[in-house]
């Protein structure tokens, strides 16, 4: 983090345990029992918590995307990827799982989207029947959450593992939609080192597989250039001291983010022998708190 060049950790990470690629297969299997595709997305990071894989699986299925966790990211980011994905022809709905905001509307998008495909089947004499809905998503993004507040119940098997959800059930919506749960997926490598990083900094994947330090000094970074207000209003900060810091030409302007690094550990009394700061605590503290919305809303992809 020193050195003169900064570089973005190299991070052509194997990040696929064993069962994923099983889970994968299943999926493939699955989406042909369905009418419709409901991808659930972090709305902090609607790109790289998009499984690049699930555009192949799902091919010429209808979709909804859900922007999950929308209370977590900023609400003018939101309206502008609502837009995106309707310019796309694909209808989005902001959803927060915890508070059951935009599930209403979800429901509601889903029997539009059905809507004349049910009218030709009632043609054929199909009448009643029902709406069969799958959800997708990467771990992490709260699907466990959402089908428990779709379904008015907690039915999901949650489980904090990436791809535990239990095994297939179906789940009653209301008397219209029947939704199909599966496992969270990932894919198998991140060639992307940014991705990486947002996935490391919404905790997707695991801080270890990176080092901690060197993701929440990224995410710092981040948080400097595009949120300096909420960096500043957290850890007591002065937006002077930011810009002093970074009109240093005396330093590498990634000795100068280390610094602001350095001084949240000391706002946070992350102190240990000699006056030296722990950069470990400083990094989960850091970490922890973007996680849980207390930086404030924040979008990581514009």
């Amino acid at each position: 983090m020193n050195n003169n060049e900064e570089k973005l950790p190299k991070v052509n990470i194997n990040w696929y345990p064993g069962h994923m690629a099983k889970t994968k297969r299943q999926i493939i299997e699955d989406v042909k029992l369905v009418d419709i595709v409901i991808e659930l997305l972090d709305a902090r990071i609607p790109i790289s918590s998009q499984n690049p894989d699930i555009a192949g699986i799902i091919k010429n299925k209808k979709k909804i995307i859900v922007l999950n966790k929308c209370d977590l990211a900023d609400e003018k980011q939101n309206k502008k990827w609502v837009e995106n994905f309707k310019t796309k022809n694909i209808p989005a709905v902001l959803t927060d799982s915890n508070s059951g905001k935009g599930i209403e509307e979800c429901v509601r998008k889903i029997e539009k989207i059905m809507e004349e495909e049910l009218k030709n089947q009632a043609k054929k004499g199909r009448i009643g029947r029902k709406i069969k809905a799958m959800v997708l998503g990467i771990p992490n993004v709260g699907k466990s959450s959402f089908i428990n507040r779709i379904s008015k119940k907690t039915s999901a098997g949650v489980g904090n593992k990436p791809g535990v959800t239990k095994q297939k059930q179906w789940i009653r919506i209301n008397e219209k939609i029947e939704l199909l749960d599966t496992p969270g997926v990932l894919w198998p490598k991140f060639e992307n080192e940014e991705v990486a990083l947002h996935l490391a900094f919404t905790g997707t994947i695991k801080e270890d597989i990176l080092q901690r330090t060197e993701i929440a000094y990224y995410l710092v970074k981040f948080l400097i250039e595009n949120y300096p207000k909420q960096l500043c209003e957290r850890y007591k900060l002065t937006e002077e001291y930011i810009n002093e810091k970074l009109e240093n030409q005396e330093r590498p302007e990634n000795e100068n983010i280390y610094e602001v690094f350095l001084e949240i550990g000391k706002k946070r009394g992350c102190m240990v022998s000699g006056g030296n700061i722990d950069e470990e605590k400083t990094a989960r503290i850091i970490l922890d708190e973007f996680k849980n919305g207390k930086i404030g809303k924040i979008t990581l992809e514009r």
